[in-house]
C-alpha cells in the first residue's frame, strides 16, 4: 500500500533587512506557503500581500511545542522563518530531530555571526561564538581566555549589561565590548566600550551581537584551556582531587565531544567540571550524598562555566540506579561501598572508561584485585612541592594516590 509523502517543510533565514534582503528562491517558498510559522518579529517583516498563507507564532516554551504544531499542519505546505541562518543555533537543529533533516528544505540567510565578523574584520574561522540565547549567563565564563574574541547571541537588551558584569567579576573588565545592532538592516548601528565603564543602556535594541576583545588582569586567577585548573578555582571543604593528580585522571579518562561522565563521590565537582570544560558538548553527572557538598559542586559549575553539570544528591550505587548510560565513570570516593565498582563497571558499555582514585591501603588492594581481573593500567601517582626549611627550601610529599584505569572490553556501539 503506498502512502502519500508529506510536503517538505520550507526553512526561510531571514535577516533584519527583511521582505527586501531575501533572494527569489526564499520569497517563493514563502508566497507558495500555506502556513507562515514563525516569532512575531519574523512574521511581521512578511508583506501580507505578497504572504497570503495562515500566520501562526511559536508558543513558549518552543521547543516542546515544535511537534505538535507541524503535526496539526503536517498535510500543508509549511514554511517556517528563522532569523539568519536557520541551522546556526537556530530552529533548523530542532525541527531536524523531529521531523527528520530529509524533509527539510533550508534557505539560509547570513547569520548575523557573518554580518559581526564582515563589520569587524575578523576572520570567522578563528571566532569562538557563545549563545545566551536560552542559556545561562554563567555558560560564558569557560570561554573566557586572554586574547581570545569572542561573539556573543544576545537574549535581549539586557544581556551586554550582564556579560560586562560578569567580566568584571572574572577579571576581564578592561575587555573591550561592541554591541553591534540590527546587523544588515537599515537601522544598524555599533556601539563601543569596555567591561569596567558598561552601563545597562535601555536604548539598546533588543536585536544584538556582542563582540568582545578579552583582556585579563595581570592579578586575576589563569584558567586555561586544558585540565588542571588552580586548586584555588574551586571552593572546597578539602575534598578536593589536587591540581596534579586532578590532570592525570582527566588524561586517563580521556574526554571526548558529546561523551557523559559520572563523577562518584563528586566532593567539590572538579572532575565533572573540567571534563564539561573540555569540550562545550561533554556532559557529566556529579553523584555526592552530603547535601552541602552537592551544593558546593553546583556553585563550582556555575563559577567555572558548565552550569549545566547535573549533580545528584544520593549515595552510592543505589543513587546510579536510573542514570543515563556513561560514556567513562570516575570514582574519587566510596570504593569499599558494597556493590559500588560492581554496578560501575555494569553500567558502562563495551568500550567504555572506568578510572578510579584512592589513598587507603584497603580501596587500594581492592583496585589490584580488579587490576588482575580487567587488566587495565595500575599506576601510582606521588607529588611533591617545595616548601621553606629554616632558611633553606625542602620537598613535603603529598599522600601517594594509587590510580586503576581500564577500558571495558567488548565493541563499542
Amino acid at each position: 500500500m503506498s502512502t502519500v509523502p508529506l510536503p517538505a517543510i520550507s526553512v526561510v533565514g531571514i535577516g533584519a533587512d527583511g521582505w527586501d534582503g531575501l533572494p527569489e528562491d526564499a520569497r517563493g517558498a514563502l508566497r507558495a506557503a500555506e502556513v507562515l510559522i514563525g516569532g512575531p518579529r519574523q512574521l511581521d517583516l512578511l508583506p501580507a500581500a505578497a504572504c497570503p498563507g495562515e500566520r501562526v507564532s511559536w508558543p513558549s516554551p518552543l521547543r516542546p511545542a515544535v511537534p505538535g504544531l507541524l503535526a496539526a499542519h503536517e498535510r500543508r505546505r509549511i514554511a517556517v522563518l528563522a532569523s539568519g541562518d536557520p541551522m546556526f543555533y537556530g530552529i533548523g537543529r530542532t525541527l531536524a530531530e523531529t521531523v527528520g533533516a530529509d524533509r527539510l528544505h533550508v534557505l539560509p540567510h547570513p547569520s548575523s555571526v557573518s554580518y559581526a565578523c564582515a563589520r569587524l574584520g575578523w576572520p570567522l574561522e578563528a571566532v569562538e561564538t557563545v549563545t545566551l540565547v536560552g542559556r545561562p549567563l554563567a555558560s560564558l565564563a569557560a570561554s573566557l581566555h586572554d586574547g581570545v574574541r569572542l561573539l556573543v547571541l544576545s537574549e535581549s537588551r539586557h544581556t551586554p549589561a550582564l556579560v560586562a558584569a560578569l567580566l568584571r567579576e572574572k577579571g576581564y573588565g578592561a575587555s573591550r565590548m561592541r554591541v553591534l545592532e540590527q546587523l544588515g538592516g537599515p537601522h544598524e548601528r555599533l556601539v563601543d566600550g569596555t567591561a569596567d565603564t558598561w552601563s545597562d543602556d535601555e536604548r539598546l535594541d533588543a536585536l544584538n551581537v556582542l563582540a568582545l576583545d578579552c583582556v585579563r588582569a595581570p592579578d586575576a586567577l589563569r584558567l586555561g584551556a586544558v585540565p588542571g585548573l588552580p586548586d584555588e578555582a574551586y571552593e572546597h571543604d578539602g575534598q578536593l582531587t589536587k591540581r596534579y593528580v586532578r590532570a592525570a585522571t582527566l588524561a586517563a579518562l580521556a574526554p571526548a565531544p558529546g561523551e557523559l561522565l559520572w563523577d562518584i563521590g563528586g566532593g567539590s565537582g572538579s572532575i565533572g567540571i573540567e571534563w564539561m570544560r573540555a569540550d562545550r558538548s561533554c556532559r557529566a553527572i556529579a553523584v555526592e550524598k552530603d547535601p552541602g557538598r552537592a551544593a558546593r559542586i553546583a556553585r563550582n559549575a556555575a563559577s567555572l562555566g558548565v552550569p549545566a553539570l547535573r549533580v545528584v544528591t544520593a549515595s552510592a550505587p543505589d543513587g546510579l540506579a536510573g542514570l543515563p548510560t556513561p560514556d567513562a565513570v570516575f570514582i574519587g570516593g566510596g570504593l569499599t561501598a558494597p556493590g559500588l565498582l560492581d554496578a560501575c563497571w555494569e553500567a558502562l558499555p563495551p568500550g567504555g572508561r572506568l578510572v578510579a582514585n584512592t589513598v587507603t591501603m584497603e580501596s587500594e588492594a581492592l583496585l589490584a584485585e580488579r587490576y588482575r581481573r580487567h587488566g587495565g593500567e595500575l599506576v601510582r601517582l606521588a607529588v611533591a612541592q617545595a616548601v621553606p626549611v629554616g632558611g633553606f627550601t625542602g620537598w613535603r610529599q603529598a599522600m601517594p594516590v594509587t590510580q586503576w584505569s581500564v577500558t571495558k572490553a567488548g565493541v563499542a556501539a
